[in-house]
């Protein structure tokens, strides 16, 4: 049985590389299934093998899900240059 699959935000919040598990989870596939379009060339992301493990760039699994390009809200900017002034002051 596979898991949830990721949510926008946790997609976002993904390190630089994923390993298979979390690459087969936000695309809603099973692992095994996963490994098996790898070995067929069939994998919708760029993989790359480092030992006996595979890791996959979490900009190409963004692009496979569609998530190329995301809106910014110039509110959201604002609040985040905001909250990064805030916690630069000296206390």
């Amino acid at each position: 049985m596979s898991a949830a699959p990721l949510t926008f935000a946790e997609v976002f919040g993904l390190p630089l590389a994923v390993n298979m598990r979390t690459a087969a989870r936000a695309l809603g596939i099973n692992v095994q299934t996963a490994y098996r379009m790898v070995h067929e060339d069939r994998f919708p992301c760029e993989v790359i093998r480092v030992g006996y493990h595979y890791r996959i760039p979490t900009i190409s699994l963004m692009n496979a899900l569609g998530i190329d390009q995301f809106p910014i809200d110039i509110e959201h900017l604002e609040n985040g240059v905001q909250l990064a002034l805030e916690m630069e002051e000296p206390r």
